[in-house]
């Protein structure tokens, strides 16, 4: 979607207003520099996955609620077209929002792919407890849980409840996986 840059960005200085947060109490809360979040609520730049999991983390929500705020009522069919597709061309990582956070539903189906080579760590949990997973559709996916490294291959599923920080590495091949929200 070529304006998802800046209705992200839009989102983030919404939610950041909303909350009575300036751009430095944000910094604060997200160890994103003031800079680099001045820059990405102009839309000069677009987030790393880090970042989106570090403001996530901020604003107490999934990153799935920080791409696609919540509507309501919620639509029962979500073609291919209408979901959000979110990518970090840095990482090779793409985030693919194939049911989207929605009024009087619980769960989410993000579609994720990672190029080989690659590694994302997030420092925190968007939301500390958040019901996680993740079902591995192809490739080899090293997830670290605090100091528990699970390695999945296509088919496997991991189930976790999210407290600390996590990483998801990638070998010599792509990997591309489901994570289910509740």
């Amino acid at each position: 979607m070529p304006n998802l840059n800046n209705r992200l960005a839009e989102r983030i200085k919404q939610l950041r207003m909303a909350r009575g947060w300036s751009l430095q109490d944000l910094a604060e809360k997200s160890t994103v520099s003031r800079s680099t979040l001045s820059r990405i609520e102009n839309a000069e730049v677009s987030p790393t996955a880090e970042t989106l999991g570090s403001l996530s983390s901020a604003f107490q929500m999934s990153i799935s609620q920080l791409l696609a705020p919540v509507e309501t009522p919620f639509q029962p069919l979500v073609r291919r077209n209408q979901q959000s597709l979110w990518e970090d061309p840095a990482r090779g990582f793409t985030r693919r929002m194939v049911s989207p956070p929605s009024g009087g539903l619980s769960a989410e189906v993000v579609a994720c792919a990672l190029s080989p080579d690659q590694r994302i760590t997030y420092e925190a949990p968007s939301v500390a407890g958040h019901e996680h997973h993740l079902v591995m559709l192809s490739g080899v996916l090293a997830v670290t849980l605090g100091d528990e490294v699970h390695v999945l291959e296509a088919g496997d599923c991991l189930r976790y409840q999210l407290h600390g920080a996590s990483r998801f590495q990638t070998g010599d091949q792509p990997a591309s996986y489901l994570i289910v929200l509740v």
